[in-house]
């Protein structure tokens, strides 16, 4: 297929947004704009939704609050499909029950970090994703070793894959040659990109799609630069991600999630404030973000 074209059959490809959570000020979850983002997204040229990611601050929630979010995006986008989880959790039986559980709302994927509580060999990893994967819902590998100290090597992955663990990999190294080992050693396992500011080099290498962060603040403007980019548009590409360069690199940042939800504020969207232990931007930082996101609409992108 396409990979511009979204099928239920390989819902994990196209733009799933990690979606960033609102909050009221007392950091209580507002379910309702909620709901009305995930259906904003999706009626402006997104494909999916990814609750419960690390822009969800899914390490913040309780269990009923992580299955709540669920149930309200698989509400709200209309057609389960489009909806893929985080999963990920200190023990590994609980991201199999994690993953059960978006099986029972209908999800089409989920998505899943290695061990995270300790630095897991290759044997401890290729067992945790064996676990979540008998929930029954294809697993897309999340690596991001950077935060895990687990690296998802092209080696690694073959192996997964192999394993029938894992059915595609969300790739936020920032190493972008890592393409082109992954095609060669799994020919058959879908790469995703998993950083914004890496998008249209993964996406020249090979990607059929993209778990973003930036579509939260500027969903149509993003779907056509992933657009021309996995068509090797390069002409409509290039200068957009060059205007929009800025704000994405952002995602790849400690600070993300309060700088996303600092440009989604800006554009009128609910983003609010986060749980600790993240804070407030600092002050020098939220100009940065600030600047960069008025030049993003100024320039109007959207």
């Amino acid at each position: 297929m396409n990979a511009t074209t979204w099928n239920a059959d390989r819902p994990w490809r196209g733009i799933m947004v990690a979606t960033a959570l609102p909050l009221r000020e007392d950091l209580s979850i507002d379910y309702d704009a909620y709901a009305e983002h995930v259906r904003w997204l999706i009626d402006n040229g997104c494909d999916g939704v990814v609750p419960n990611g690390s822009l969800g601050e899914y390490q913040t929630l309780t269990d009923d609050e992580r299955a709540r979010v669920v149930r309200t995006a698989v509400e709200a986008a209309g057609d389960g499909a489009r909806v893929m989880p985080g999963v990920s959790a200190y023990g590994s039986a609980d991201s199999r029950r994690l993953a059960e559980q978006a099986a029972e709302e209908g999800c089409g994927s989920v998505l899943l970090l290695p061990p995270n509580a300790y630095r897991a060999d290759d044997r401890a990893v290729r067992a945790h994703f064996a676990e979540a994967a008998r929930a029954g819902l294809p697993v897309v590998g999340y690596n991001n070793p950077a935060d895990t100290r687990v690296d998802l090597t092209p080696a690694l992955l073959a192996r997964l894959h192999g394993d029938g663990s894992i059915v595609a990999v969300k790739e936020f190294s920032g190493d972008v040659r890592r393409a082109y080992e992954i095609a060669e050693l799994a020919p058959d396992l879908d790469l995703l990109i998993g950083a914004d500011d890496v998008l249209l080099e993964l996406a020249l290498a090979g990607a059929v799609g993209w778990i973003a962060g930036y579509p939260n603040a500027f969903p149509a403007t993003c779907a056509e630069l992933y657009h021309a980019a996995v068509a090797g548009d390069l002409g409509t590409a290039l200068p957009l991600y060059r205007s929009l360069h800025s704000l994405l690199r952002w995602d790849s940042k400690t600070e993300f999630v309060q700088s996303i939800k600092l440009s989604m504020d800006l554009v009128g969207r609910r983003g609010g404030p986060t749980r600790p232990p993240r804070l407030p931007l600092p002050a020098a930082i939220e100009t940065v973000v600030r600047a960069a996101t008025e030049k993003a609409v100024a320039d109007g992108h959207h």
